[in-house]
């Protein structure tokens, strides 16, 4: 669990790629050296290289000395970019989509080709001697390709960031990210069996359970499910998960509570199943990507700035990744062995947290934005369309705490007749028509 969790933050981190490439730069300086000596002090090598390959020391310092000089500005001005654009995200999106830009492969790449052709070039500079046997250097002319493909990908960088920048782009990013979560994690939905999980917990229910508290205060940023239900069965026990990602605890907190399983060893393996943190750490899941479009939505609603559209666009993907949900089996709050024995018991969101997760910030701050509210019950019909009876069901009942904060005698003629359509629409779409009301 320790090793995991350093893994995914060096793989998480800024600097992970501009590291890799500065390592490979620098065993790439050492065997152009090599190759260097072994060309120019061979004649029967050296009569196939072009004389403007070849420079001697004195032009060889100059021209490695120039390029290490205008590559260390182009990486400072990659820096002043990121920091632009970071501080974009943190004003007029949301302190959360920071990640989406620093973890993006395309930004350390760049960062990584840089600071690789300054160690590059720096290195030969350092390594470049003049001897009795070798005068001549075909080292710089590699430096001179080095610096043609760091001016090439500077012009990427340049349209990647401008492409970054604009919020549809980022808008689209998250959801693209958060549905490929989705199709990763969950399966398609299946016939469910019942009776079974209600058979395993009356064997436990009248039993008193060993309780672990957390041994200090913070943020929970990671549980190992899996291992935790490989270890309640390698013990012959049932474990209960009392918190989940994200939480915050202290020293007295329930964490886990444990059924038939005595040992002392299961306590210490069962502490290192969960990972708690000073701060809370961005987890790529489904509820940090929804949480993402959220925020964007409601900076976007707020009156500092006023772009509904910008909103608009969140609220549709939503409603485009829950309807991917939908259809989708969700995980159940408890699991089983091969045997059918209890083993793991857990807090799972069902669809309608999902609902109400999503817009419940929205419909609060946009109530009196008739846009808000239309698109939102667009979002809803498209979250219905191609989903079973259950999630229709639940997308109506949603419907109802959504109109439920409008104030009808503020509402304009116009106003409450498109919004009539809509909900007609809805009911329709949710094979609700008899319990249609206009307005």
């Amino acid at each position: 669990m320790r090793f995991l969790k350093v893994m995914r933050n060096i793989r998480g981190s800024f600097w992970y790629l501009p590291a890799l490439y500065s390592i490979a730069a620098f065993i790439l300086a050492l065997i152009t050296i090599r190759f260097d000596f072994i060309i120019t002090s061979n004649q029967d090598f050296s009569k196939f290289v072009p004389d403007f390959l070849l420079a001697d020391e004195s032009l060889s310092q100059t021209l490695l000395s120039s390029i290490s000089t205008a590559l260390l500005t182009m990486t400072t001005i990659t820096f002043s970019s990121i920091l632009v654009v970071l501080t974009t995200f943190l004003s007029n999106f949301s302190p959360r989509t920071l990640q989406n830009f620093i973890t993006d492969h395309s930004t350390q790449r760049v960062l990584g080709i840089f600071v690789g052709g300054f160690v590059y070039t720096v290195i030969l500079l350092l390594l470049l001697r003049e001897t009795d046997t070798k005068s001549l250097f075909l080292a710089p002319s590699f430096a001179i390709f080095v610096t043609f493909i760091c001016l090439t990908v500077f012009i990427f960088f340049v349209h990647h960031t401008s492409k970054w920048i604009q919020v549809g782009v980022l808008i689209s990013t998250i959801s693209t990210g958060t549905k490929k979560i989705i199709e990763e994690k969950l399966k398609n939905k299946e016939i469910e069996q019942s009776g079974l999980e209600e058979t395993n917990l009356v064997s436990i229910e009248d039993q008193e359970p060993l309780k672990l508290s957390a041994q200090l205060p913070g943020y929970i940023n990671s549980i190992d499910k899996d291992t935790i239900k490989e270890i309640a069965e390698r013990y012959d026990g049932v474990v209960r998960i009392e918190k989940n990602h994200g939480d915050f605890v202290n020293s007295d907190s329930l964490l886990f509570s444990v059924w038939n399983a005595n040992s002392n060893e299961i306590i210490h393996e069962l502490y290192n199943c969960i990972s708690i943190e000073p701060n809370r750490a961005p987890y790529q899941n489904i509820e940090f990507g929804l949480t993402k479009l959220v925020e964007i939505a409601l900076r976007a609603i707020s009156p500092a700035v006023n772009d509904p559209n910008t909103a608009v666009n969140c609220i549709e993907q939503i409603g485009s990744l829950l309807s991917e949900l939908g259809k989708k089996q969700l995980p159940k709050p408890m699991e089983f062995d091969k045997c059918g024995n209890l083993r793991l018991i857990s807090e799972q969101w069902i669809f309608s947290d999902y609902l109400y997760f999503c817009f419940y910030q929205i419909r609060h701050y946009g109530n009196e934005d008739i846009s808000i509210i239309r698109v939102i019950l667009k979002a809803l019909i498209l979250i219905a369309e191609g989903n079973d009876s259950d999630i229709k069901q639940s997308v109506w009942e949603f419907s109802s705490y959504i109109l439920e904060g409008i104030e009808l005698k503020k509402m304009l003629s116009l106003d409450r007749r498109y919004l009539n359509d809509v909900i007609l629409q809805l009911a329709n779409t949710c094979e609700r028509q008899h319990e249609f009301k206009t307005i």
